[in-house]
């Protein structure tokens, strides 16, 4: 286990180095101007002259070569600057640590709806198979599949916060101004892990150790929660480490949706400004989360299938 761990955060540093690569050319390669889209905004809309647009990209470094300037942003990137904002000179590490908490929080919050709701109606689903329960989960799973979290999200907003008045449409601060926007992220996860779940617990059921279970006199819910759950719950758990990934993505547009203070609307507005420093410090934010998450879920296999080995081998 020591090696392999060894091996895997060995390649870590690769794969960022890899990410940042491709993402640092495609966001220099976009249209548009980040010296002179900077102006406008500082002028109200008004366009710059272009003896203020070159003076600002050579204040900005944006003359310099490529290699030069992506150089210039590691060095500084792994001594834990990630430069400052071109829009307000803020600080882009304090920015995003300030406003991360917010992002975790919610992206927190809809997995653990997703889990607590996707896996036992998976089950549910598997073990009434054929019956109106499987059909309703079946339904259910196929609209979450099929209706984005961006639409979802002003569907909740209408009916629980303007129709019913329940909950607030907006805000930041209590349960109540988490829960919409959680609901809203979580539906497509849910939705996935409610498939795959019912899936792998069909699957798993027909092996030959349930039979014997079921055989020996132990109870349907003992056979299925205690002894099948766990063999089924391999595939659910890979799904769940890239949905984990794909939530803290997905909440970039959902804290804009809610005005909800994560770094959503940071990075959103980032984007529309070509603001490249902004952009360039999410992106590496997301891979870490990706590359850390994507290693907790194989660790987590072995506590799953105790006969598999790190190297993808049974015993």
């Amino acid at each position: 286990m020591q090696s392999y761990l060894a091996r895997r955060l060995m390649t870590l540093p690769l794969l960022l180095l890899g990410i940042s690569i491709i993402s640092f050319m495609l966001l220099n390669f976009a249209p548009g101007d980040a010296a002179e889209i900077t102006l406008m905004r500082q002028n109200g809309g008004v366009a710059p002259s272009p003896q203020e647009v070159v003076e600002l990209r050579q204040e900005l470094g944006l003359n310099d070569p490529l290699p030069i300037r992506y150089g210039r942003w590691v060095s500084n990137a792994v001594r834990g600057d990630l430069g400052e904002s071109y829009r307000s000179g803020d600080s882009i590490a304090n920015e995003l640590l300030r406003r991360l908490p917010a992002t975790l929080l919610l992206a927190a919050t809809a997995l653990a709806l997703a889990v607590a709701a996707g896996i036992p109606l998976g089950v549910l689903a598997a073990v009434n198979r054929g019956t109106w329960l499987d059909t309703s989960c079946r339904l259910l799973a196929l609209v979450g599949a099929a209706v984005p979290s961006y639409v979802m999200a002003p569907v909740l907003m209408l009916f629980f916060a303007v129709k019913l008045g329940w909950l607030p449409a907006v805000g930041y601060g209590s349960p109540k101004n988490l829960l919409l926007p959680a609901l809203a992220l979580s539906f497509g996860t849910m939705a996935q892990l409610m498939r795959l779940t019912r899936a792998s617990v069909l699957d798993v059921l027909g092996q030959d150790y349930i039979r014997t279970a079921r055989a020996k006199g132990l109870s349907e819910r003992s056979v299925v929660w205690g002894h099948g759950l766990k063999s089924a719950l391999l595939p659910v758990v890979t799904v769940l480490g890239t949905s984990t990934g794909f939530l803290l993505g997905g909440a970039v547009i959902i804290e804009s949706i809610f005005g909800w203070p994560g770094v959503g609307q940071f990075v959103i507005q980032g984007i529309s400004q070509r603001d490249y420093p902004v952009v360039q410090g999410f992106v590496l934010y997301m891979a870490v989360a990706f590359l850390l998450i994507n290693l907790a879920v194989d660790v987590s296999y072995r506590w799953l299938d105790p006969r598999l080995h790190f190297g993808g081998k049974f015993n």
